[in-house]
């Protein structure tokens, strides 16, 4: 679960309601259709609709934004395939509760991965792009679960009823890579292909992990308190970078117990994030960033001497939900604000060869719609 903002919330569980097997992409209309056509040359997912009329001033990087949902109330987490043809998301189809794992496919159909029961989370191809790994609740609760207790502030849920499978796209078949009670979510999968990072609270705190394709070799990474998650490989593979709970100096021992206390019910603040890296044999954590805000969604760009990731440092109001793409030197230096919508902007990724950056945002869209987007880079 890389949530973080109330109005997102219900991406966090996915119900056993079941919407259609596949929905088609959005389509700019009959009238539209030589125009759309014209601006779609080159863009390597179909069904893209022409939006540049959402990119805002300042946002200098977008050389063409397109749309890529419709008729989901929240869409997000859109990572690409290893060949940069195809997107798995999750989202919330309209009249659903909960999200569903979804695959935009090359014809630009948006096919559902998920049965519909249990909720699910943190989808991500595996080399080949033959298979699809998620978390889904289903093997303990196949109905939606309950909504987080706020009564003391934004809280998440790690629910721990999560465990992550992989499915073969092809015939639908589903393994289990992990199956023990407690949370195993966040997956993602190095680039040589032989590991998988996830987020597990098998050691009785929020820790990365990593093993092998079929769920053996167990390692754990990080050994820290707080919740350490959200992981992804380097593009040679030699460091992770994720998220981070920051406590605040001459406060630890106070959060520290509050986080605790909070875990105990599985829940989790996320207010207060920064981005760490570390090897995957857990040596050399560094501190990435020091902005004292929320801080998640870190990728490398190519080269991995950059990293992308989103922020609420420049919202005028930090609980609220306005949140910008950024960049940064793995270094901490030369932070960039890379867009300027005033609401949210996240989860961000570039595609294989770097030249489209996927993302979710809430521009063009109704009171807590979310979409993805896909921007030409420049």
């Amino acid at each position: 679960m890389r949530r973080l903002l109330p109005a997102l919330l219900p991406l966090l569980a996915a119900c056993s309601s079941t919407p259609s097997d596949s929905h088609t992409g959005p389509s700019a209309g009959p009238g539209a259709a030589p125009s759309a056509a014209r601006a779609n040359a080159g863009v390597p997912l179909a069904g893209a609709v022409p939006a540049d009329e959402l990119i805002q001033p300042g946002e200098t990087h977008f050389a063409h934004l397109w749309k890529l949902t419709k008729g989901v109330t929240q869409a997000a987490e859109g990572y690409w395939s290893n060949d940069g043809t195809r997107l798995c998301y999750q989202g919330m189809p309209q009249g659903v509760d909960c999200d569903q794992i979804f695959v935009i496919e090359r014809d630009g159909t948006h096919r559902r991965i998920s049965n519909g029961f249990g909720a699910t989370t943190c989808s991500y191809f595996l080399p080949g792009d033959k298979q699809l790994l998620y978390a889904t609740t289903a093997a303990w609760m196949q109905d939606c679960p309950p909504r987080p207790d706020m009564s003391k502030g934004y809280v998440w849920a790690v629910r721990p009823e999560y465990d992550i499978y992989v499915q073969d796209l092809a015939t639908g078949k589903e393994r289990a890579l992990t199956t023990e009670f407690g949370y195993d979510a966040e997956a993602t999968v190095s680039p040589d292909g032989q590991r998988i990072v996830f987020t597990s609270t098998r050691s009785g705190d929020l820790e990365l992990w990593t093993c092998k394709l079929d769920g053996s070799d167990l390692v754990q990474v990080t050994n820290t308190p707080g919740y350490d998650g959200g992981a992804f490989y380097s593009h040679d593979g030699k460091w992770l970078v994720f998220r981070s709970t920051a406590f605040a100096p001459g406060k630890e021992a106070e959060e520290l117990a509050d986080y605790q206390e909070l875990l105990s019910r599985w829940l989790v603040r996320p207010t207060h994030m920064e981005l760490m890296m570390i090897r995957p044999d857990g040596s050399e954590r560094t501190q990435v960033t020091h902005l004292g805000v929320a801080s998640f969604g870190p990728y490398f760009f190519p080269g991995d001497q950059r990293i992308l990731f989103s922020t609420n440092k420049w919202a005028t109001n930090p609980k609220g939900p306005d949140f910008d793409l950024a960049a940064v030197d793995v270094s901490g230096e030369g932070l960039e604000r890379l867009t300027t919508y005033s609401g949210f902007d996240g989860f961000p990724m570039l595609s294989p060869d770097g030249k489209w950056l996927a993302f979710c945002s809430n521009r063009g869209g109704g009171p807590h719609e979310t979409n993805l987007f896909l921007a030409q880079w420049k």
